[in-house]
């Protein structure tokens, strides 16, 4: 009974402190960081003008809300497979949100 039940509270407290922190307050500059080392080459090449902060600033973006902006950033990452933990994709959206979108 006792291994058991110091089992299932390691667990959970395994658990819980995994599940705080995806809920760190975000790191701007390692955002800044990824974004320059995974996004902006890609992005560069794609609105054709050499400049990849370009996609975030024109007029018909995609990410119109920051739940779409999370989307986008977890999209590339799935899809391009930068392997991006939770926490990087979350510092990306900070830093994008701050630096250009400024969604509440």
């Amino acid at each position: 009974m006792k291994f058991t039940l110091l089992k299932l509270v390691l667990t959970l407290i395994t658990l819980f402190g995994v599940h705080l922190s995806v809920y760190a307050a975000p790191d701007f500059a390692h955002g800044k960081k990824i974004d320059q080392e995974k996004c902006y080459a890609c992005h560069a090449k794609k609105t054709g003008f050499g400049n990849g902060d370009m996609i975030y600033t024109r007029s018909d973006r995609k990410a119109t809300d920051l739940n779409k902006l999370k989307s986008m950033v977890a999209r590339c990452n799935t899809e391009l497979r930068l392997d991006l933990f939770p926490e990087d994709e979350a510092d990306v959206v900070a830093f994008l949100n701050k630096q250009f979108y400024k969604f509440k």
